[in-house]
């Protein structure tokens, strides 16, 4: 849902960045691995140690190549299919350092299993999101169908949450329960749209197979 209004904001916004990386001769692929290595560092590194607002002003100063690399390939004319296949992997390893950041926080200090396993079911149940879109269009199928919660949403609300959070340790009174909540909300909606897409990859696939054999019946 975010997606649709919020990257075309950004884009607008960043385009002039973008181009100045070009000017100076950063490549897309750069952007891409520098943007991965500092969100990785800066949940690895802040998050375990229950520095929430810190680290997610180190995250959110990184986190933003995902929209500067495809902008500056765009104005380039090089968008690859290695260049879609590095962003995609590569969103993947910084959602897992993200959720695994927080994991091992309330899995230590944190002192919650309940939450670190929240913290992981985030984890686990973004990544098979991602999969079944991109296993159903590897089997021809259009997948068509976003869902309630895609990797936008989980971003937006665990950070925005891990970063009121942090204010708890500048004074701000009731903040820390806005984590624990980011996460049941990202974790619930995720399990909701994943079975809105495997709802629709059946659909779908049932109507290929009926068109199929309907044809080879011809």
């Amino acid at each position: 849902m975010l997606n649709k209004y919020a990257r075309a904001f950004f884009t607008r916004v960043l385009t002039p960045f973008a181009a100045l990386l070009i000017r100076i001769g950063v490549s897309p692929d750069a952007v891409t691995l520098v943007g991965t290595g500092g969100v990785v560092a800066g949940a690895l590194i802040f998050y375990p140690l229950g520095e929430f607002f810190w680290g997610t002003v180190f995250i959110t100063l990184f986190v933003f190549s995902d929209l500067v690399d495809g902008n500056m390939a765009r104005q380039l004319g090089r968008s690859s299919r290695w260049g879609a296949f590095l962003d995609s992997t590569l969103d993947r390893v910084a959602d897992s350092a993200i959720f695994g950041g927080l994991a091992l926080w309330y899995a230590g200090r944190g002192d919650s299993l309940m939450l670190c396993g929240m913290a992981i079911f985030c984890l686990a149940s973004g990544q098979v999101v991602s999969y079944t879109k991109a296993r159903g269009e590897a089997i021809g199928l259009p997948v068509d169908v976003n869902g309630l919660v895609e990797r936008a949403e989980r971003l937006v609300v665990t950070l925005v949450a891990c970063g009121l959070s942090g204010l708890h340790a500048f004074g701000v009174p009731g903040v820390e329960i806005l984590l624990p909540i980011a996460l049941w909300i990202v974790g619930i909606g995720s399990a909701v749209t994943l079975g809105q897409r495997v709802v629709t990859v059946r659909r779908e696939s049932a109507e290929a197979d009926a068109i199929a054999q309907g044809g080879n019946s011809a």
